[in-house]
């Protein structure tokens, strides 16, 4: 199966705009960011936004897809999916102590479940892990913002109060928003691990069709305002990989223009990467921005 695949480098720009893209809930849902002022998006947020959309089978997006997908939603079905039946999964992967790598790909369990096959899982049973996938396909990498980003705090009012008391209808400081900032996010398409997951090109294609749509159809009151830039999808050459991921990325990452210290107010204080220097398209298959 992994010579269906191609491998791929894919790198997300993100603009936030009056937004929080992920809150932290070890500091009561602040936008996340590190000590020195950078904002982060982890890579569970992001893919919690595709496994939703792949999730939602009745959905207009769903219903949109080709008709390879819409026609076969059982085999679209999400493992890291809310209220899951964790005893029924472990029947549908069969005997851990008989495991068998042929069998395994023949099961129920990777024929339904596209994320396991394409991000992997961690739904690991006591007795071992033997025969449980651990590494997926697909690898997403952490979200990080090119330049600090600036937080503001407001509290939220409700006319018809939800607690009693002098805060009535109020939660201090509950609206948590980043003013503005640019993320870039890495993400890796590695054909090595395919025949330990069942992954295969169509899962892959699907992949690229969600992506557009992750924030665009994920929007939230907290959320109002994220917009994906672009979503870079290279095809290297050769399954072992062409060219230097960094490279890739340090080419198509915007450049911040002015104080790079200072956190950006709008999307004027970057200059954009349109495409791929020659010397670097001329190393990959193809480079693409799948929100075009």
């Amino acid at each position: 199966m992994n010579s269906e695949i191609k491998r791929a480098t894919g790198l997300l720009v993100i603009e936030v705009v009056n937004s929080n893209p992920n809150g932290d809930p070890d500091r009561e849902s602040d936008p996340r960011q590190r000590p020195n002022g950078q904002g982060e998006i982890s890579p569970v947020s992001f893919k919690r936004k595709v496994r939703d959309l792949v999730g939602e089978h009745e959905s207009p997006f769903f219903q949109s897809l080709p008709a390879k997908y819409k026609d076969n939603p059982d085999n679209y079905c999400i493992l890291e999916s809310r209220g899951r039946d964790r005893k029924e999964i472990q029947k549908e992967m069969g005997d851990i102590k008989s495991f068998d790598q042929g069998k395994f790909l023949n099961s129920i369990f990777v024929k339904k479940y596209w994320d396991a096959r394409v991000f992997g899982n961690t739904f690991l049973e006591e007795g071992g892990d033997k025969g449980y996938l651990k590494t997926g396909v697909v690898q997403v990498g952490m979200g990080l913002s090119i330049s600090p980003i600036s937080i503001v705090r407001h509290t939220n009012t409700n006319k018809a109060g939800v607690q009693e008391g002098k805060n009535a209808g109020m939660a201090p400081l509950g609206y948590r928003v980043v003013e503005h900032g640019v993320y870039c996010m890495p993400f890796f398409v590695n054909p090595n691990y395919a025949h330990k997951s069942g992954c295969t090109a169509d899962d892959i294609e699907l992949l690229k069709l969600v992506i557009p749509y992750a924030y665009d159809l994920n929007r939230s009151f907290i959320r109002p305002d994220v917009r994906l830039r672009h979503a870079w999808y290279i095809e290297h050459k050769n399954i072992l990989g062409s060219c230097p991921d960094y490279l890739l990325f340090e080419a198509l990452t915007p450049q911040r223009i002015g104080n790079v210290s200072d956190a950006s107010d709008s999307w004027a204080d970057y200059q954009d990467k349109t495409s791929l220097p020659e010397d670097l398209m001329a190393r990959v298959e193809s480079c693409v921005d799948l929100v075009q």
